[in-house]
């Protein structure tokens, strides 16, 4: 696949991501919350894979039904978790904070600085998923597999764990230690990270090596913008016990706790 074909698929994707996000700015303004963004970031990327496979003839490929199906799973796992645990709580702070400070302009600043914005990260990021359309290298697609099978492992079940950790009124203002958390004081960040290498493996097997770009842009994203560095400041605050558990936990790449 070459990057003329990539150009192609994204061009022709755009009409579709752009269509999403404004639907959903129209949505938040009728609710009042910004938040909904969050709920149709992995939607994002089904619809590009989805767009991408029913096109692969026109760039001369064929579909890959693996890479597809594992970036469809990863992306509706996302859009349910983030949707099931938000429902009914408001908007998230984050965008609460935001709204403040802006003001009456926040209806429209909030179109181009988070709904286009996550846009433009879809298809930035989503660049190696035009490998859909035309599968790569055996090597490629095994490695991809492995990564996304663990990374998937670790987002879902830290996701779970924590999900079970809150819904116990005990484990108020405590810390989660255990399972996955033992290892990571993030494995649901690792694991999403791991997923977007495994991702870019199968790119990279049908040629497209320069769309690394996507998988580091994720990463950092997750361990200095949206991720860790952002949670983090909060929980210090929240959590008494949160400074001893950073000083034995590593924060994204897991490994096994110092001694308490």
């Amino acid at each position: 696949m070459s990057p003329r074909d990539v150009y192609l698929l994204t061009v022709s994707a755009t009409p579709l991501i752009a269509a999403l996000v404004v639907l959903c700015w129209v949505a938040s303004l009728v609710r009042r919350d910004s938040s909904l963004v969050d709920r149709v970031w992995g939607l994002g990327f089904v619809l590009l894979v989805h767009h991408h496979t029913a096109f692969a003839g026109e760039v001369g490929g064929t579909v890959d039904r693996l890479f597809a199906a594992l970036v469809v799973i990863w992306g509706i796992r996302l859009t349910w978790h983030i949707t099931h645990r938000n429902w009914g709580h408001g908007e998230d702070p984050r965008y609460a904070a935001m709204r403040a400070r802006n003001g009456a302009r926040w209806w429209w600043q909030s179109l181009f600085t988070v709904f286009v914005l996550q846009g433009a990260l879809m298809l930035l990021i989503g660049l190696p998923l035009a490998a859909t359309a035309m599968p790569g290298a055996a090597w490629g697609r095994a490695l991809g597999t492995l990564l996304w099978a663990v990374g998937f492992a670790f987002e879902a079940g830290g996701d779970w764990q924590l999900a079970r950790f809150k819904a116990d009124s005990a484990n108020r203002g405590q810390v989660l230690d255990t399972g996955f958390w033992r290892y990571t004081r993030h494995p649901n960040y690792f694991g999403d990270a791991l997923q977007w290498w495994g991702f870019w493996c199968f790119a990279a097997s049908a040629g497209l090596w320069w769309t690394i770009i996507s998988p580091i842009l994720m990463t950092l994203l997750l361990l200095k913008v949206s991720g860790v560095t952002l949670l983090e400041s909060a929980l210090v605050d929240a959590k008494p016990g949160y400074r001893e558990y950073i000083r034995r936990t590593p924060a994204f790449f897991p490994w096994w706790p110092r001694e308490r």
